[in-house]
Formats: structure tokens, C-alpha cells, sequence
């Protein structure tokens, strides 16, 4: 009996070890800016999925294309009918490791790391590296943040000419993910 009762406690232990190594949020925040000189158009999506897995230093993101909103409704509407054809291609995702994992610290102040991994966008998949922090909360959440740059054209994103001039073709995009113990 005794020892079943100390199997079970190394049992519960192991998983909530492996349990504690896990993080997810639905309510991730991704945002996208393209500047022109004739007009600047920003969209925000809040609600990203994803998981970062301290264990391993995996992590993921999914997201619906259709769930950015713009300040004005024609530009959502041209964002999802021609140019990332969301009904076509209705999510983009990202899969990844954390560059050096096994040298990496999480603390309360931000963590520079580099996540390299397979970025799809508008049914291209594409390898990147991608500068980032993260860094311990004081509610023991995790929070992620990363800014860069991704070219349009590498992602097949067609721009008819009549609005050529109206959008970029480097579009700066910026992750903040605040990620919960599983």
C-alpha cells in the first residue's frame, strides 16, 4: 500500500512538472502597419491562439484572417476579398523553436531571443527568424513580444495596380502574446 501511495504522489508530481512547462492564450494580440506617402492602413487582431512550451522551446500561433479589424470597413473588406483572399486562405500560422533554448533564462525582465521557424501566410509557407523577448509577469503569465517585417510579394499577396501606391510592400507586423499556465 505504501508503495502504491508513493507512485501515485511521483505520478501527480511528474504531471503537474510536465503540466507547469506549458502556456497557451486565445486572446493574443498580432497587428500590421503598411506606410505610404498617400495613406497608412493598421489592422489588429485580438484573438490569436497559441502555446509556448517551456520544456522544449516549441512554440505555435494560429490566427483568423478575417478577425482584423481596420479603421474603415472598405479597407477590411478589400484586405479579406483581394489581397489575402480570406476565404481561400482563411488563417495564417506560425511554428517555431526558441534559437539556444537550452542557454535561455526566463526572468522578470525581458529575455532577447530569436524564434526561427515556418511562418504561412496566404497559403505560403516561409522559414524565418524572428527577433523577440519574454519575460516572467508577476502573475507567473508569460508574456511575448516580437516586431519585424515581412514582404508581401514573398507571400504571393497580389495589390491591383489602381492601389498600388496605397500600400507597402514591407508590412511591419507586431506580436504581444500573454500566455497562461495550461
Amino acid at each position: 500500500m505504501k508503495n502504491i501511495t508513493v507512485l501515485v504522489l511521483i505520478c501527480m508530481c511528474s504531471i503537474t512538472l510536465t503540466h507547469a512547462q506549458k502556456y497557451l492564450t486565445r486572446t493574443g494580440s498580432i497587428s500590421f502597419f503598411s506606410a505610404t506617402p498617400l495613406e497608412n492602413i493598421e489592422a489588429y487582431n485580438n484573438q490569436v491562439s497559441g502555446v509556448i512550451d517551456l520544456e522544449n522551446g516549441g512554440m505555435a500561433f494560429t490566427l483568423l484572417m478575417k478577425a482584423f479589424t481596420f479603421e474603415k470597413a472598405l479597407m477590411q473588406e478589400h484586405f479579406n476579398e483581394k489581397y489575402v483572399e480570406s476565404h481561400l486562405y482563411p488563417k495564417a500560422s506560425f511554428k517555431g523553436n526558441i534559437k539556444d533554448f537550452d542557454s535561455f533564462k526566463l526572468g522578470s525582465k525581458p529575455a532577447d531571443i530569436i524564434v526561427s521557424g515556418k511562418l504561412s501566410i496566404h497559403g505560403v509557407t516561409k522559414d524565418v527568424s524572428i527577433p523577440a523577448t519574454l519575460m516572467k509577469d508577476k502573475n507567473g503569465n508569460i508574456e511575448g513580444k516580437a516586431a519585424f517585417i515581412i514582404d508581401i510579394q514573398e507571400y504571393e499577396i497580389k495589390v491591383p495596380s489602381a492601389v498600388r501606391k496605397n500600400i507597402a510592400d514591407n508590412i511591419e507586423i507586431k506580436v504581444n502574446m500573454v500566455y497562461e499556465e495550461m
